[in-house]
């Protein structure tokens, strides 16, 4: 499950390598801007549906590579083979580029606010308190109904946290944020 609620992390601020809840664990930064008083209810993170999109190029390129390999006459094999390199770089950096974003992007539901994070070297930010939240909508289309991922929009009064999209268990994390 994507989505922790504060009764699932260990009382300790200390989350080592081999525990079974690190994925989920509050990160660095949320852990950096709690409050006094401020506890966590729910971490999002982005799907791993996001990876799909690397899975494409990175199929055709070794489905590619394996023809390439069985041709017999050498220029067309080499012509073949590179249009496999190419296809699995595309790939492999769509992949990382997946990996990333899933790695410094963060969503935080706490008892004062939603806190949403992302980027690494330019970060982007943005907080809003519990209390200027009017409303959370929820898109899933059907794949995302399946596999548990969707669109939430978490909009306030002046304005809102925007988009945020391919988010695991959506219905849990506006739960989270809608309860009082």
């Amino acid at each position: 499950m994507s989505v922790i609620t504060s009764s699932d992390i260990p009382p300790s601020d200390e989350f080592l390598p081999d525990d079974p809840t690190r994925s989920a664990a509050p990160s660095d930064y949320v852990l950096s801007v709690l409050q006094p008083g401020e506890t966590i209810r729910a971490i999002g993170r982005l799907h791993w549906v996001i990876y799909l999109r690397a899975a494409l190029p990175l199929v055709l390129g070794f489905a590619v590579m394996i023809y390439g390999l069985g041709l017999q006459h050498r220029d067309l094999r080499t012509a073949v083979l590179a249009l496999a390199f190419v296809l699995t770089i595309l790939g492999a950096g769509l992949l990382a580029r997946a990996w990333f974003a899933r790695w410094t992007t963060e969503l935080a539901v706490t008892n004062h606010r939603v806190i949403h994070k992302s980027g690494f070297i330019r970060r982007h930010t943005v907080e809003m308190n519990m209390d200027k939240v009017e409303t959370v909508n929820v898109d899933q289309p059907l794949l995302g109904r399946l596999l548990d991922y969707g669109t939430i929009r978490v909009m306030g009064t002046g304005h809102g946290i925007g988009r945020l999209n391919r988010v695991a268990a959506p219905i849990e994390l506006r739960n989270a944020i809608t309860a009082r």
